[in-house]
């Protein structure tokens, strides 16, 4: 029975695969079919030419992947993993499985009912010695950290001293904090060594602008973020800001749960076993940048508390009420036959932790699980609208711009829900200092790209990348002059720029018709022709989709005479479906090709890297 062991290793570029993961397993898809960047180094490790056919023989496998069906590589990060582990000798001990973030249920539709199976499937296949029986998923299992008061007691010793009830405080002496430091250094640099493509910036907010109209449905700012710390990144590149949690929500939580008196006390994590050294120990479900927190802070800068809460979260706090009609519901919503009452729930109407605590008001977490219960509040990537001479402010500070769709709306229950980043970047003052991260993003733009013409789709915000790689293109330019007229005497005004055709979708030219002046200014400075879709400034909606098929001559001679590349950013779902099929269309109608030749040459768009999608 000592051997009976599995490794849980999972892939995250957003969260979502590392909240499965506390379950079972998994890996997402980000990009163009690209694994997370915690997961390549693993990934390239995998392909080491060395690595005999052998190498994984005898171990037992089984994957899952998370994906969005409306990228044309589906899930494709977990599809390969798997076929190289299988390459490596693996055998496969269960089918592997796939989530779809567009199905009308989200990822638990297919993650649950194959995990129960997967389960079910490892209690036959390998059954526990006579007269053990399994943990049911329903038990509380002790976690491997949890919080203690942070107090050194005078002789150096560990105390556990009662404080009201079954309540007990933890003090750490000196050596055992030294120790956690160094494990938590050793933590940092591994986390870090796995996400090394981010580079974490101190940015001070320069403006925040409202760019629609007070009168509009919708507030969009354009955010300008300025930095002396040196920073280079180009179009399709992302920003990263962390948020907090608005002060009425944490007040609330703290009175809820009857945390208010231990609120402000310094407070850091403690293992719950003894960690030796050489032997690994999870890390501490959050990462502190100092030896000591507070609840308050914790629950303002790193527990998420707006978040839909998952399937697990209500089999965790059912543990902590005594009232059996609430534990009963509760549990309920853990159980696979009830996902469809659980979709009604918490994601149709978009349900917060918060409000599902204060709905089930005989729930008592203890603080010290605090860090167990609740996510972690992980920060919101946004596409950078710079490029070009926009990524230096006047006084050679690097500079980022963003345009950000402020998140509010009324949910089928009537209520008013607003996007924890987008709400917390709303009522940032200009001068406010934060800390960022910069990482490359799926487009994988390059000079070398500049002389090909292209096609950009980027309707709403999803023109943020699109403006970045005009800019690009226009500095571009105006380096390759130089170049030439350095060699070879000539000036060729845009010499070595590729025209460019942008697609922009809106709903009205007087509401969101964003960087509308800036447009008609860069049409005259470069080869660009900009192509807006008002759907609502005429009784027949218009998209882009639309636009592609009213210029389909340019569009065809420009990507399939010029071999030109296409980029598509903005919302996930029907828009990219739609100007894929529009796309098709074209090669069908001009290119004289049949239904199967029009998409296969759109595949193979997609295989030389000439159309890369990026769609949230």
């Amino acid at each position: 029975m000592q051997n009976r062991s599995a490794l849980v290793a999972y892939g995250s570029e957003t969260g979502n695969a590392y909240d499965y993961a506390e379950e079972l397993g998994l890996v997402s898809t980000t990009g163009q079919g690209d694994l997370p960047a915690n997961a390549r180094l693993f990934w390239k490790s995998l392909l080491r030419r060395r690595l005999p056919p052998s190498y994984l023989e005898g171990a037992q496998l089984t994957t899952f992947g998370l994906g969005d069906s409306s990228y044309p590589k589906f899930n494709w990060a977990a599809r390969k993993l798997h076929k190289r582990l299988v390459q490596l000798g693996a055998n496969e001990a269960y089918p592997r499985g796939e989530a779809d973030e567009q199905h009308g249920e989200g990822l638990d539709a297919s993650f649950v009912p194959w995990s129960y199976d997967f389960r079910n499937h490892l209690l036959t296949k390998f059954p526990l010695a006579e007269g053990m029986i399994p943990i049911s998923e329903y038990d509380l299992l002790e976690p491997k950290w949890t919080l203690a008061l942070h107090q050194n007691t005078p002789n150096g010793s560990v105390e556990e001293l009662a404080n009201g009830g079954d309540e007990r405080t933890s003090f750490i002496d000196d050596w055992r904090e030294s120790h956690y430091e160094t494990q938590a250094v050793k933590w940092t640099r591994t986390r870090s060594a796995a996400t090394s493509a981010t580079q974490c910036l101190n940015v001070t907010l320069e403006e925040n602008r409202r760019i629609t109209p007070s009168t509009h449905w919708q507030d969009v700012r354009h955010l300008e973020f300025s930095s002396s710390q040196l920073a280079a990144y180009g179009p399709g590149d992302i920003l990263t800001v962390f948020p907090k949690n608005i002060s009425d929500d944490v007040d609330q939580l703290l009175q809820r749960m009857g945390w208010t008196d231990i609120a402000d006390k310094p407070m850091n994590f403690i293992p719950t076993k003894a960690i030796i050294e050489g032997v690994f120990y999870p890390s501490p479900p959050i990462f502190l940048s100092r030896p000591s927190t507070t609840l308050r802070t914790l629950l303002t800068e790193h527990l998420d508390l707006t978040a839909i809460p998952h399937r697990s979260f209500f089999s965790l706090i059912a543990h902590f009420t005594d009232d059996q009609f609430h534990k009963d519901r509760l549990l309920e919503f853990a159980k696979p036959e009830y996902i469809d009452e659980l979709y009604d729930y918490t994601t149709r109407p978009r349900r917060s932790i918060l409000e599902v605590l204060q709905e089930f008001e005989s729930v008592k977490i203890p603080w010290r699980w605090a860090a167990n219960v609740l996510p972690e509040l992980r920060g919101r990537q946004f596409s950078i609208a710079s490029g070009g001479r926009l990524k230096q402010s006047p006084n050679g500070s690097a500079r980022f711009e963003l345009l950000v769709a402020i998140v509010k709306y009324k949910t089928v229950i009537k209520k008013i829900r607003e996007g924890v980043c987008t709400r917390y970047l709303a009522h940032l003052p200009a001068g406010t200092r934060l800390r960022v991260g910069l990482q490359k993003g799926g487009l994988a733009i390059t000079k070398a790209e500049a002389q090909r013409p292209i096609i950009m789709i980027g309707p709403g915000t999803g023109v943020a990348p699109m403006r970045s790689l005009v800019w690009e293109r226009l500095q571009w330019a105006k380096e390759m002059s130089i170049h030439a007229e350095q060699n070879d005497g000539s000036i060729n005004g845009v010499a070595g720029s590729g025209h460019s055709i942008l697609f922009f979708g809106c709903r009205s030219q007087t509401a969101d018709y964003f960087y509308q002046d800036e447009w008609r200014d860069l049409q005259q400075r470069m080869p660009l022709t900009v192509h807006p879709a008002f759907s609502r400034d005429q009784g027949r909606k218009v998209y882009v989709q639309d636009l592609i098929q009213q210029h389909a001559n340019s569009v065809y001679r420009l990507l399939h005479n010029d071999g030109g590349l296409v980029y598509v950013c903005g919302s996930s779902g029907n828009m990219p479906r739609a100007v894929r099929a529009a796309l098709v269309g074209v090669f069908r109608e001009r290119g004289a090709m049949d239904q199967k030749d029009a998409e296969g040459y759109l595949e193979v768009m997609e295989k030389e890297g000439r159309y890369k999608q990026e769609t949230w």
